[in-house]
């Protein structure tokens, strides 16, 4: 087998070594940490509703993601603003408004969304 069919060679990242890898601190934990923040059934259409439309009502998620209910939803958007994912901005005004948003952080994680889906695109043809 030639270098050429290898695919871990055509990856363009700088090769690291076994305790950059593996360790307490190492890529294998950076991207657990992602996945664990991206946990959960409803995170994902969550994040991407919020990339559509800058900034959503808790009801407005609530119709458009079919199936959820609101205490999972309110369960995960607690959970996303806790990871710093989604801001909170309350109006303080009678009855509630409140609106969410994607922060900074939730914005930068985007295209590792999509690279995601365009990957399972790729591999579902």
């Amino acid at each position: 087998m030639t270098s050429e069919a290898i695919t871990h060679f055509k990856v363009p990242v700088e090769l690291e070594d076994r305790a950059t890898c593996l360790g307490p601190d190492g890529s294998a934990a950076h991207v657990a940490r992602v996945l664990r923040m991206l946990g959960g059934r409803w995170k994902l259409p969550i994040l991407f509703r919020l990339f559509a439309a800058p900034s959503l009502r808790s009801s407005e998620l609530l119709r458009d993601i079919e199936g959820v209910s609101q205490k999972m939803l309110t369960q995960h958007l607690r959970q996303l603003e806790n990871d710093g994912l989604i801001s909170r901005h309350d109006f303080g005004e009678q009855p509630p408004r409140v609106d969410y948003t994607l922060t900074p952080l939730g914005l930068a994680l985007m295209p590792v969304l999509m690279a995601a889906r365009a990957f399972s695109q790729r591999q579902s043809d």
